[in-house]
């Protein structure tokens, strides 16, 4: 199988870089680079930036906004923006919600929700886990009643990323309880300034408020908002996750941190046993890279597969062991450990030293976490396994 990129992918990569160089604002390259905070307002600029140029959510319909492009294209396009650094769009908008309305939605919830989502206009989260419910999804308990033209949901999400900046979080609720686990569950969409909502924070172990606990009190939701059939939801998440799982590959991520990395090594004058770990993480990510266009090449052909279990399970692997060869590099100098938050800033008197440590245990404790969302990678080996073994 051949897996160059041809003449006309290769002129659009460099369109890509070309565009990505001139728009992307100086001030959120360098905060990327550096492992910085980034705010909220960042990542709406640079997805609107990236839409006005009709770049936001290539893999669309094209008549939502979608580009038309090759499954190649899309790659090229993501592996670009992650390298740059920069943030890819909002993932709950634009490949969560966002296909799921355009695929199972109805025409008016499509004009109402799709253009707005595609914007950033409205900045959607993922009401899906619950206390007891993570990997086993199926499991969940909050309820939503039918009460005339609208559903009153009960209940608690867990773990929800962003909530405390969303407009709108799309919720897996389960409408029959009598039913199978995964027949009686329904796909709603909630305003978050709904009456009975409360979201509480949740500080993880590298010091930042990025998850919360949402809570539904007899919140009251329009039928117009549900998505597809009642109880049929369960179809709506394997939709989504899919996506979700392909979004974990994170070629560019991991090539830009390695990139960077080997730059501090050759200032900090590494040792050869950790050039070694640093070569093999690189080999493995070259490994990678080549499975992931051998999905794509398979997948534009027309072939089903377990791709999307493959790409996310080494894909987060990968970038955890990047983030432990940081951690070794920084050695004791890793326990000035400090991320800035938006009203946060280091003193002279606090300057870090090497500065670029400060951020690299918040990292690696933030980056735990990869191994684990988006289906657990316990999870996508028994996919696997029985997908691929037969087992």
């Amino acid at each position: 199988m051949d897996l160059s990129f041809t003449k006309e992918e290769l002129a659009f990569r460099t369109e890509v870089r070309d565009f990505i160089k001139k728009s992307l604002p100086e001030s959120i390259r360098a905060k990327m680079q550096d492992g910085k905070f980034t705010s909220k307002e960042d990542m709406v600029t640079w997805q609107r930036i990236l839409n006005a140029k009709g770049w936001a959510v290539p893999h669309w319909p094209v008549e939502w906004g979608g580009a038309g492009w090759t499954a190649i294209q899309r790659y090229i396009l993501r592996e670009e923006i992650e390298a740059a650094p920069a943030m890819t769009p909002l993932s709950f908008n634009v490949n969560m919600v966002g296909p799921v309305i355009a695929h199972f939605g109805t025409p008016e919830q499509k004009q109402r929700f799709l253009p707005r989502c595609a914007n950033i206009d409205d900045w959607w989260c993922q009401g899906f886990s619950e206390p007891g419910a993570g990997s086993d999804l199926a499991g969940l308990r909050t309820a939503a009643r039918r009460d005339g033209n609208h559903y009153v949901v009960n209940g608690q999400k867990m773990w929800t990323t962003y909530a405390h900046y969303a407009d709108w979080i799309f919720c897996l609720v389960r409408t029959d309880p009598q039913a199978k686990k995964q027949e009686g569950i329904s796909f709603l969409l909630i305003d978050m300034k709904s009456p009975g909502i409360t979201v509480k924070s949740i500080v993880t172990i590298d010091g930042a408020h990025e998850v919360n606990e949402v809570f539904f009190d007899d919140v009251r939701v329009p039928v117009e908002n549900l998505i597809g059939t009642e109880n049929r939801g369960w179809d709506c998440a394997k939709f989504l996750l899919g996506n979700e799982r392909t979004g974990m590959a994170r070629i560019g991520i991991s090539k830009e941190r390695l990139k960077y990395l080997k730059k501090i090594a050759e200032e900090e004058d590494a040792d050869p046993g950790f050039l070694q770990k640093l070569a093999a993480v690189e080999i493995e990510l070259k490994a990678h890279e080549m499975t992931t266009l051998r999905i794509l090449s398979a997948e534009q052909r027309g072939a089903k597969g377990p791709g999307s279990s493959i790409l996310k399970l080494r894909g987060t692997e990968i970038m955890q062991s990047i983030t432990e060869l940081y951690l070794s590099l920084a050695g004791p100098f890793g326990l000035q450990s400090r991320r800035e938050g938006p009203d946060e800033h280091l003193s002279n008197e606090e300057a870090l030293d090497p500065e670029w440590a400060g951020v690299i245990a918040p990292t690696y404790f933030n980056w735990r976490k990869l191994s684990i969302y988006g289906g657990s990678n316990e999870i996508q080996k028994n996919i696997l396994a029985k997908m691929v073994l037969g087992l």
